[in-house]
């Protein structure tokens, strides 16, 4: 949000500068992210003088310039060659000297210097309108009223120009409070005044107004759930035209874009005050009537973006005598019934419109304006009144218009503040400090919070309606806070806590003991958002009040968000990846489902780059060994089954007890396309509450380190081609010895020297018996009766 300081001055009074008053908005959280200057015209007509042409012929070696001499005061007389063909000698002109700076519509510059061209000195330049900022007029050069204008004068003299500062506030949404420049000054004037800085605020009322005749407009608030308080005001003879330069200005400054006087004021109102206004050409609206109320399913509207909408029938509709709809209330306004430069008559309207069903509206049709913003998050009901007063008397003055009859008013129910009970031993609970009685009540006093009644220890107090955050007693400290001082509380020497000790049977111990082996394993830990956009809706859980398309369901899979991490970090030349996430992903199919997942992500170099090692690659089995270093920790037993996922091209499950605890694959071509990533990832998964469960029932118990050394035995087995790694493992597994310690394949060999349709394993055991040394019968039997179990269910034979 951006807040003219030019403006902010209006409301409160202070010498501080700029920058300084930036800090203490950062203060009480309104966080300033940049302050920027504002030029009604850039540069500010500097370094732009009066002159007078003194001759004017025709350049000796261009056809279409001018040499002209041209006196700018001092005794000074400049040779400024021009291509205006309107210059003549005797004209008051505006002439940019060496070292001017001239800007265009972008923003961008050129100095004026001292150059030679088609072999004339020209030290000047005699400017038209456009090149001033002035105007987009660029049919020759600016011709001054030579009595008005004395040469040798500033010509920014003649101008009242204006200069302002703009504060860029990355505002939080629970600040609706502060949704203006009103608000930003109240909450500023608030830390000033309790904190020893000079400031005087000025609050604003209500106008006494003049009105004539009578009208015959009627109102019909058909739902005061919807539409709690309701004004409107007729006025005549409005005369439709452009504002004045100082209401442009204050609209441009903080980025808006001028349109005619009526609409300006409606803005200056919004972004001035924070109430959302809206006008109406009431001669359009059938029957002299405004109803409030809804309308029936598949309407169709037309906004004024020229879109045509359906209505679902939720929306709050603003329509006339015949129930034809003119506005989306809090939204949008109809393209039949707006101000236009005929219109005579206007309707204003001023309103609190219910924020969920303003929010709702505005979502269905994915419109996001600057009053939906504001009226989805609760505007000032007792400020409707007092901001429209203020435009009808800017509309008397500027716009020329009447007003007539009294305002038109429904407001059956008036919304109460908020009652909260605020206890002083609860303020040093959490904020660890005392903080004087009096000092609160003075915090209170100037966040306009009443105190309604001294008990014993603390206050009643009544929180204004426009503070629709602060319902709670947490919610109050959290302002007296702000404004006494985050910096003013000192922060612990010491922490105290009580250290937890998780069980085996807890998953968030299994969650901790993976991720920190994770991180000691080199990777990062990312948190992504569960809102997300899908391409396939299949088994999709869609959101029935999304913030917007891109945040329309919950996510299916971990990956996408990984894949974004990924990207991110290869565009800021960090390509060694590794990644992982614990999260949930969310399904509907018979019912709705939701798993808790840790996802894993690696890609670029497994290691550094080094002399010794300078290239490294990942590779699937990088990521298959981590996901192995974790599953040692759950002590299970599982098995490799080949798999089928669209998000992967080459891709296996392991399986335990029948179910999918992990998948792991290289991710296939087209998603990494999607994301724009060149170089290749490989992702696992694994099923958080499944791997707990098997956890659980196989605790894992402690055992002394073996007082013996393991044997190493080898085998070469020449087998059929059909036959994998992972059915000589099981059938190894089997083995009834209690010395098999480890099994692990070392080498596999296809080609010369074997038979047609063989090929080569290298298999190797460790042997460790830990009561005493093997002996090399025990060992010769163990071997062997492998070799047996090889023959026999793979006719397998020993190479030598």
């Amino acid at each position: 949000m951006k807040i003219s300081n030019n403006w902010l001055k209006d409301f409160v009074k202070t010498e501080l500068k700029t920058e300084r008053i930036g800090e203490f908005l950062t203060d009480i959280g309104l966080e300033v992210e940049g302050i920027d200057k504002f030029e009604s015209v850039k540069g500010s007509l500097e370094g732009i003088v009066v002159g007078k042409v003194l001759t004017c012929e025709k350049h000796p070696n261009a056809d279409k310039l001018k040499k002209t001499t041209v006196d700018v005061g001092n005794g000074k007389v400049l040779n400024i060659v021009c291509g205006a063909p309107n210059v003549e000698a005797g004209q008051t002109v505006p002439v940019a000297v060496v070292g001017t700076k001239i800007y265009d519509k972008t923003g961008n510059f050129f100095e004026i210097k001292e150059a030679k061209i088609r072999g004339e000195v020209s030290q000047g330049m005699i400017c038209a309108e456009d090149e001033l900022g002035l105007s987009e007029d660029h049919g020759g050069i600016m011709v001054l009223d030579e009595t008005k204008y004395e040469v040798g004068k500033n010509f920014a003299d003649y101008f009242e120009l204006t200069n302002d500062e703009v504060i860029e506030i990355g505002l939080t949404p629970n600040r609706t409070d502060a949704m203006s420049h009103y608000g930003v000054a109240r909450d500023l004037h608030a830390f000033l005044s309790t904190n020893q800085q000079k400031s005087q605020f000025n609050k604003v009322a209500s106008e006494s107004l003049n009105n004539e005749g009578s009208h015959d407009f009627k109102l019909e608030i058909e739902d005061a759930e919807l539409c709690p308080r309701y004004i409107g005001a007729v006025i005549e003879d409005v005369k439709v035209a452009e504002s004045p330069s100082w209401l442009k200005d204050r609209l441009k400054a903080i980025g808006l874009s001028p349109i005619n006087n009526i609409v300006d004021i409606t803005n200056y109102i919004l972004h001035g005050y924070g109430q959302p206004l809206h006008a109406f050409d009431a001669d359009k609206i059938a029957d002299k009537k405004v109803k409030v109320g809804v309308v029936k399913p598949g309407t169709k509207f037309t906004t004024l973006d020229g879109v045509e909408r359906t209505l679902n029938g939720t929306e709050i509709m603003i329509k006339d005598g015949k129930d034809t709809p003119m506005c989306i209330a809090g939204v949008f306004g109809g393209e039949n019934s707006g101000v236009s430069e005929t219109t005579k008559t206007i309707f204003l309207e001023s309103a609190y419109f219910n924020p969920v069903a303003v929010r709702k509206g505005a979502k269905v049709h994915s419109l996001n304006t600057d009053a939906s913003f504001r009226f989805e998050r609760g505007v000032d009901p007792n400020l409707t009144r007092t901001a429209i007063t203020h435009a009808i008397k800017m509309i008397q003055e500027i716009a020329e218009g009447k007003l007539v009859g009294e305002l038109l008013e429904e407001y059956p129910k008036k919304i109460e503040d908020n009652y909260v009970i605020l206890r002083f031993s609860k303020i040093e609970q959490i904020l660890g400090t005392k903080i004087h009685r009096e000092k609160v009540k003075e915090i209170l006093k100037a966040l306009e919070i009443q105190v309604l009644n001294e008990i014993p220890n603390g206050f009643e107090i009544s929180v204004p309606a426009y503070r629709a955050d602060v319902t709670r007693e947490i919610d109050v400290i959290e302002e007296i806070l702000r404004i006494y001082g985050y910096n003013k509380i000192d922060a612990p020497q010491k922490i105290s806590f009580t250290p937890v000790k998780l069980s085996a049977n807890d998953q968030d111990e299994l969650e901790n003991n993976w991720a920190r082996a994770l991180q000691n394993l080199g990777f990062h830990e990312v948190m992504n958002n569960s809102l997300t956009s899908v391409k396939d809706e299949t088994d999709a859980v869609k959101l029935l009040n999304p913030l917007s398309g891109d945040l329309a369901f919950m996510r299916k899979s971990l990956l996408e968000g990984l894949l974004q991490n990924t990207v991110y970090n290869i565009n800021r030349k960090n390509e060694d990846i590794k990644f992982f996430e614990l999260g949930k992903i969310y399904h509907k199919r018979d019912k709705y489902e939701e798993r808790k997942q840790l996802a894993i992500i690696v890609s670029g170099r497994d290691v550094a780059e080094n002399w010794l090692q300078p290239k490294s690659a990942v590779s699937f089995y990088n990521l298959k060994a981590y996901v192995k270093v974790l599953l040692e920790r759950l002590a299970v037993n599982y098995k490799e089954v080949a798999l089928t996922d669209e998000r992967f091209s080459d891709a296996l499950a392991y399986e335990a007890d029948g179910k999918v605890l992990v998948r792991i694959g290289k991710v296939a071509p087209a998603l990494l396309k999607d994301f724009d990533i060149d170089q290749d990832c490989f992702y696992a998964e694994i099923e958080i509450e499944l791997a707990q469960e098997l956890r659980s029932k196989n605790e894992l118990k402690f055992k002394d380190i073996p007082k013996f050394n393991k044997i190493r035995r080898d085998l070469a087995l020449l087998i059929d081609k059909n036959i994998n790694y992972q059915e000589l493992y099981q059938t190894a597994k089997k083995n009834k010895s209690p010395f098999i310690k480890s099994i692990n394949l070392f080498d596999v060999y296809e080609g010369k020297n074997l038979p047609e349709g063989k090929k080569s394993y290298a298999m190797s055991f460790e042997l460790l018996n830990e009561e005493k040394t093997l002996e090399e019968k025990e060992i010769t039997e163990v071997m062997d009766s492998l070799i047996k179990s090889f023959q026999k269910e793979f006719n397998a034979e020993l190479r030598s």
